[in-house]
Formats: structure tokens, C-alpha cells, sequence
């Protein structure tokens, strides 16, 4: 919301400078993110009228021109501007004036042809970019007077960015009555004048979605002439707050609902054909909008119609075939208040986004329609003539809002504010704020206004009286609890653990949206239908996850499009798993590389990560739990991995987790040059780990042995190391797997698979026969379990 500082003035003028103004409403929860000058700097620029012009002798585009610049003054200007004409009022720069950028303006020649001073533009003095000739003034613009003066540039335009509950600040008559209330002050609204109505052709209207337009007024305005422009006042107005002129009947629209926040339209009455109806639009409803936008609606769109067809896009914007040109002259004058939840993401699910549609989508006043329809039709009537309608009003009261009274405890202010206030300060607040309060037993019942849809409960109340009071005035107190420190079981890993070891080994921890793209989402569980979001921020996060990896996949893609050659990164949080019972939340951790395997540099070649390295990250952290043996791979299939690079995580017989190569058609999909692998864990399967047990070093040598042997290609590393752990016996304390070859010698059908095994005793040393027989108890069973042959 973007607002002159002088008109707010006009409403309510607290003795505070701007910058004081400024910090005093950011403190109060509306925060100022710009304060900017309405004009460039500049001065010596005064009101002049041009007394005759005549086209120069020497160029064709520049006409000499006679000024009167006051006080029976007169000089000589050649300029440049078209519409530069005898009887014009506009700006003049006389000698020794400074424009914007430091330009001075001197006494100068321009084709042999004398020039004291300049005639501006708009642009030039900062007014505006639009370079459409020389300014014009009014005509009863007093020629001499200092410009700055006139136009009481002297000003500032405030934005202040808004939250989406504060719905009543969008209008500077919230704006007022907020700094009213912060300064003690009244705040003195224009007068709310009833029109004469001097004719009586009316409209009549039908409300077919009264749960959505529960009040639609309109009048009729006959006989107007848009060819006067608005006042220089409301022009200027319009401009400080970002909004440029049109024409008088768009003017006042716009100016209404920057003055009280209610947005409005005017339709040309002789293009309406019948009655109004606000209705839901048929199927494949077209309209083409006043920004020549043809859209294409649905049942679940609400329109303004007549008897014909679409006029508007209710609450959002005006159609092109009922829109006020230049001939109109008479006017069908609109307000309404449209249902907020409804409403919301209609405009934006077209690309649009109006003024309009950020006030009904937040919340309108719903009792305001009749006065802003008052106000407007005073301000036409002054501006354009014409003659007024009686006001046609069509309401489904049982559909208009009917805000519950909050009872406030005072017992409350106290124990969450940490400050006791007393009661006249407390009905005071609550009463500038707009609510109707009624004393009662322990406290107050406060009845809700109609521009406040943010005030539910006892908290809001709470946030009122906390941000009026000031949060500055509010006692710091030092927080004092009575703090057990928890006991830590040393049979889980904590999850600090894990990440700590996984920012160990170069990794980056991410933090996604729980909303993810749908598209991604579909190709990872493909047999899973996600929760969908009613209203979505974008059509990237339109479901709620259920694998990690979706938003994972995003942030690796947006690091991969500005040129990171390695991407290390791992997340932890819940993913959401519809099940019978509901939504199961269940925390999960995912892991992804892609790129190089180690940063750059001299020590080593550079390679890209594969499937083994993320594998072997995980068992690192499978190191933590204490309890490695009880993990195992097997290799397996699942949706949006390669079929032949992916292994499932067991623990015993439940699945921990996954770890594989994305799928090329996901990976291409995603605009991927190099492979990802990714993996994603059960975090509380993860987490079970044995308690640590002392054992001793043994103090008796240990003794290994090297064996290999050949097995069929299908048989995994894995199972062979388990049927040796099995057989070799009690005194085996270490298996290493230290080669796999194939090749000559060796059976094309087959493998060499090379192990080392450590025997050693805690009590004694053992003896060559001993180890021999364990050995060969292994050779034996893997001859037995997979035809295995020990290779000479």
C-alpha cells in the first residue's frame, strides 16, 4: 500500500516529523518499506501561461513563445513541445532554476532565436516518465506562483508492505484511524453525504451465489460528461500513490478505493443489456478483460453478467464490452463484497493480479459498500454532472459474516504480556482498534467491526493491546524455569549425529519446502496419491511429499543450472504417507551426489560420484549405530531409480531405505548432463543402536588367511561374506573382501572373489591346524551353498 504523506495528514496530523511517522507505524506492525520524494529536486520553477505562440523561422518543430510569468512579467521561450499553445498554463523553468540531476537552466539561443528559461515536461521535473509534451496546469492556475507551492510537492509517498491479515490498512482510511489511535488523536474523515436522487431509472439485480457475493449494489448516473478531466488534486493524488489518471469515472473508481479500500467499477449503462446477475460462469464461458486478455471460465468462476452474457470477472476486473470510453454518458456505478476464501487464487490462476483482487482476497469491509457508493457518486456529480439513481441493493444477510464476540480475560494481559495495564488504557485500545466493548465479570466481551477479519480469538486481542501499547514498553523480563536435563538413550543415534558425520564427509544439509511438484512426486511413488494442497502457492509445490527426495531433486537441479560442478547434499524431515488411519508422519533422511566424486585439485584425478561412493556414505553411517552386522544390501527395483543400479537396506527383515542411479528419463527430465545417485533412509530404523561392551585386547597373535574362489557371476559379495561369517567360527574377527576378477583363466560365466580372513583367540594361540580346519569348514559350505571352486 502505497499512500501520500500529506493526505494521510489531511485525516489525522500527529505533531511527529516523517521519519518519526515512519518508525512509529513499522513498530505498530505496518512496516515502511520505502519513504520517496513525490518529485525530483528542483527549484525556480513557476506557474506561467503562455500568452502566444508562433512557429519559429528556422526549424519546423520548435515554436516561439510569449510567457507571462507573473507580476506583469513577460519572457520569450522557444520550445519544442507540441502542445505547446496560446492560453496554456504550465511550468516554467526561468533563468538560474535547478532540475532534477543538477541542470541549470541559462539564457540561451536556439536557432539564432532567444530563449529565457524552459517550458517542462512532467519527466523533467520528476513528475513522471511519460514525455508527452509540456505539463498542463489548470487554468485557474495562478501564473507567478512558485510550482512547488502549487502542486504542494513538498511531500512523500510511504509504502508500507502489509501482512495478509491487516486487509483493513489497505485504504488510508485504516491507515488513519491506525495512527489516530497510536497518537490519540480523532481522525477527520470526509463528511458522509447522501446524493439527491434526481431520476429514477435503476437496475435491478439477482444474486444466484449469494455464499459468494452475499452484497452487490449499484446506481445509475445519467448524463455525464467524461470529457472533463479530473481535478489536478485527484490526478496528483492518484500519482503519489502509484496509480496514473485515466479519465474521471476510472479516477474517482481508483481513488475510492485507495481513500477507503473499497474497490469499485463503472460499466457503460448503455452497453448492459437487462438486469445484473452475479452468478458462477457455464462451461467454457469466454470474456475478454479490459487489459485485452480474452480468458476462458469455468463453473467454479464468479461473474457479473446480464442478460446476455459475462460483463466482469467479479472481484477481479472489468470486461472490454462494457467499459467507459470517451462517448459514455451514462454510468452504471458498482460496489460488492465478495467472499475471501472463495475468491482467493481465481486471479491468479488467469496470471492476474489487480488491485482489486488483493483487497477482496484478504477481506473487504462488508458494511462500507453504501458509503463508498455515496462518496463516489458525490465526487462524479461534482466532477463529470450528471444526475443520480436510487442505490439498488441486493444482500443475503444470513451469508454476509457474522463474527463471534471474544470474550477477553484481564487476568491474560498480565500473564502473557508481562505488563498489567489498567482498564481505561485497556478499553481505550480495544475501542480505537473499532470493537464495541462491554465491561463484564474478569474482563471484557468485545464485539468484532466488520473491517477486521483478522480478530478471532483471545490472542488477536492480546497482539492488539501488545503493539498499540507499544512492544517498546514492554518490561523485559528474564525467563526463569525449572530446567531437568533429559536423559539421553545411548541405544539410539541421535540425529545430530548422523548429520554431523554426514557434513564430515562434504556434504550440505538442505532444507526443502514439505510442498513439492506433483510431476516429480508421481514418478518417485507412483502407487502413492499424495495429500494435495486446496490452495497452492505455485504449481511446484502442489502436494505434500512423501519421499524427501522431490524437493531434494530441485534444489540439485538449481545448483547444477548455475554451474556447480559437485553437489553434495543431504536433508532430514517428515514425509507424509497417506495410510488407513489417516496421514502417517514418518522422518525420513535422503541423501544425493552428483558430479565430481572429490573437489578439484592437483592430488588425484578427477571422477564422477557413482553408485558406490553414496553407498559407502551410508555405511559410514551404519558405523554409528554399533551394529553393522545387522545391515545388508540386496539389490532391487523401485520407481524412478535404474533397474540395474539400485540395492534396498535391510535391517534383519525390514526395509531401512533405498540407494540408486536416477532413472535417464527422470534424469533427462530434469535436465540432469550427469548421473545422480540418491538414497533415502528410514531415520527411526536408522536410529537403533547397540550399547557399546567393553571387550579387551587380546593379548595372543593373530593369524589370516587368503583364499579365493570362483563362483557364478550372479552370486553376491554379500551372501558369500555372510555364509563365511556363519561357518568360519568363533574365533574369525575379521573378513575382508580384497578382490573380484574376470577375465582370462577364468570361466566367462564366473568370478574370482579374493578374502581375507583373521582369526584370534582371546585366551590362547592358536595353532595352524586349528585355523587350517576353519577354513576348510568355509571351502566345504561354499562349495555346498554355491558351488565355489578354490582357485589354485
Amino acid at each position: 500500500m502505497k499512500f501520500s504523506e500529506q493526505w494521510l495528514r489531511e485525516w489525522v496530523n500527529p505533531a511527529l516529523s516523517t521519519e518519526a511517522l515512519g518508525h512509529q507505524i513499522t513498530m505498530a506492525g505496518l512496516e515502511v518499506d520505502a519513504i520517496e520524494p513525490v518529485s525530483g529536486p528542483f527549484s525556480g520553477v513557476i506557474v506561467a501561461e503562455i500568452t502566444e505562440a508562433v512557429q519559429h523561422p528556422d526549424a519546423d518543430k520548435l515554436r516561439v513563445c510569449t510567457v507571462n510569468a507573473g507580476d506583469g512579467n513577460t519572457v520569450q521561450i522557444v520550445c519544442g513541445a507540441p502542445n505547446a499553445r496560446k492560453g496554456l498554463k504550465t511550468p516554467l523553468a526561468i533563468v538560474g532554476a535547478m532540475l532534477p540531476g543538477d541542470f541549470a537552466i541559462k539564457a540561451a539561443k536556439l536557432r539564432g532565436v532567444e530563449s529565457q528559461g524552459m517550458l517542462c515536461a512532467a519527466s523533467e521535473l520528476g513528475l513522471s516518465e511519460e514525455k508527452d509534451g509540456i505539463l498542463e496546469l489548470p487554468d485557474d492556475a495562478p501564473a507567478g506562483t512558485d510550482l512547488r507551492e502549487y502542486l504542494k510537492l513538498n511531500d512523500v509517498s510511504i509504502e508500507i508492505g502489509l501482512t495478509p491479515n491487516r486487509s483493513d490498512c489497505l485504504g488510508l482510511a485504516g491507515i488513519a484511524r491506525e495512527v489516530g489511535l497510536l497518537n490519540d488523536l480523532s481522525v477527520c474523515a470526509p463528511p458522509e453525504n447522501t446524493a439527491a436522487v434526481t431520476t429514477d431509472e435503476a437496475v435491478t439485480v439477482e444474486l444466484r451465489a449469494p455464499q459468494r457475493c452475499p452484497r452487490y449494489l449499484c446506481r445509475v448516473i445519467d448524463g455525464v460528461d467524461l470529457s472533463r478531466p479530473s481535478p489536478l488534486w485527484m490526478q496528483e493524488k492518484l500519482r503519489r500513490c502509484g496509480l496514473r489518471s485515466i479519465d474521471a469515472a476510472v479516477d474517482i473508481t481508483n481513488y475510492l478505493l485507495l481513500e477507503l479500500g473499497q474497490p469499485m467499477h463503472a460499466f457503460d449503462l448503455d452497453k448492459i443489456n437487462g438486469g445484473i446477475v452475479v452468478r458462477e460462469a457455464t462451461a467454457e464461458e469466454s470474456l475478454e478483460l479490459l487489459n485485452d486478455q480474452e480468458i476462458t471460465l469455468g463453473e467454479g468462476n464468479l461473474v457479473i453478467a446480464d442478460q446476455q452474457g459475462a460483463l466482469a470477472f467479479a472481484g477481479i476486473m472489468g470486461g472490454a464490452s462494457s467499459a467507459v470510453g470517451e462517448g459514455t454518458t451514462r454510468l452504471l456505478l458498482e460496489a460488492a463484497f465478495f467472499a475471501p476464501v472463495p475468491l482467493s487464487g481465481q486471479a491468479r490462476s488467469f496470471g492476474l493480479h489487480t488491485d482489486s483482487s488483493h483487497r477482496f482476497e484478504r477481506g473487504v469491509d462488508f458494511q462500507l459498500q453504501r458509503r463508498a457508493m455515496e462518496r463516489a457518486t458525490e465526487l462524479l456529480l461534482e466532477i463529470v454532472g450528471g444526475s443520480a439513481g436510487p442505490i439498488t441493493e441486493a444482500v443475503s444477510e444470513e451469508d454476509l459474516p457474522a463474527p463471534d464476540p471474544i470474550h477477553l480475560r484481564a487476568a491474560r494481559i498480565e500473564r502473557l504480556l508481562g505488563v498489567a495495564i489498567d482498564d481505561a488504557t485497556v478499553e481505550r485500545i480495544l475501542r480505537g482498534v473499532g470493537l464495541e466493548v462491554s465491561a463484564v465479570d474478569g474482563g471484557w466481551e468485545c464485539a468484532v467491526p466488520s473491517w477486521r477479519f483478522d480478530l478471532r480469538i483471545e490472542a488477536d486481542l492480546l497482539e492488539e493491546l501488545a503493539r498499540v501499547y507499544g512492544y517498546n514498553n514492554l518490561p523485559v523480563t528474564r525467563i526463569r524455569a525449572d530446567v531437568v536435563l533429559p536423559s539421553i538413550p545411548e541405544e539410539k543415534v541421535r540425529l545430530r549425529q548422523l548429520r554431523r558425520a554426514l557434513v564430515a564427509r562434504d556434504y550440505y544439509e538442505a532444507i526443502c519446502y514439505s510442498f513439492v511438484d506433483a510431476d516429480i512426486q508421481k514418478q518417485l511413488d507412483p502407487n502413492i496419491e499424495p495429500v494435495a494442497l486446496n490452495n497452492p502457492i505455485s504449481p511446484e509445490h502442489a502436494v505434500m511429499r512423501s519421499s524427501l527426495l522431490a524437493g531434494l531433486l530441485r534444489s540439485a537441479q538449481h545448483n547444477v543450472k548455475r554451474q556447480q560442478p559437485r553437489v553434495r547434499l543431504f536433508e532430514t524431515g517428515l514425509r507424509f504417507l497417506p495410510d488407513a488411519e489417516g496421514l502417517n508422519q514418518r522422518p525420513g533422511l535422503a541423501m544425493l551426489i552428483t558430479g565430481s566424486q572429490t573437489a578439484e585439485g592437483w592430488a588425484e584425478a578427477g571422477r564422477n560420484a557413482d553408485f558406490y561412493d553414496l553407498k559407502g556414505d551410508i555405511e559410514a553411517l551404519l558405523e554409528l549405530t554399533g551394529d553393522v552386522a545387522s545391515f545388508h544390501f540386496e539389490a532391487g527395483e523401485r520407481s524412478g531409480l535404474h533397474p540395474g543400479q539400485t540395492a534396498w537396506l535391510k535391517r534383519g527383515d525390514s526395509i531401512v531405505g533405498f540407494v540408486g542411479v536416477l532413472h535417464p528419463t527422470l534424469q533427462k527430465n530434469l535436465d540432469f548432463d550427469l548421473p545422480v545417485v540418491v538414497a533415502e533412509l528410514d531415520l527411526e530404523l536408522l536410529s537403533m543402536a547397540t550399547i557399546p561392551a567393553f571387550t579387551p585386547v587380546s593379548r595372543f597373535p593373530a593369524l589370516r588367511r587368503d583364499i579365493a574362489v570362483i563362483v557364478d557371476k550372479t552370486v553376491a559379495a554379500g551372501e558369500l561374506l555372510a555364509d563365511v561369517r556363519a561357518t568360519a567360527g568363533v574365533c574369525l574377527q575379521d573378513l575382508t573382501l580384497f578382490d573380484v576378477y574376470e577375465g582370462k583363466g577364468i570361466d566367462p560365466a564366473r568370478k574370482s572373489v579374493a578374502l581375507g580372513l583373521t582369526f584370534q583367540d582371546h585366551s590362547r594361540t592358536l595353532d595352524d591346524n586349528e585355523v587350517n580346519t576353519c577354513i576348510q569348514q568355509v571351502v566345504d559350505s561354499l562349495k555346498e551353498n554355491y558351488k565355489a571352486e578354490l582357485r589354485g
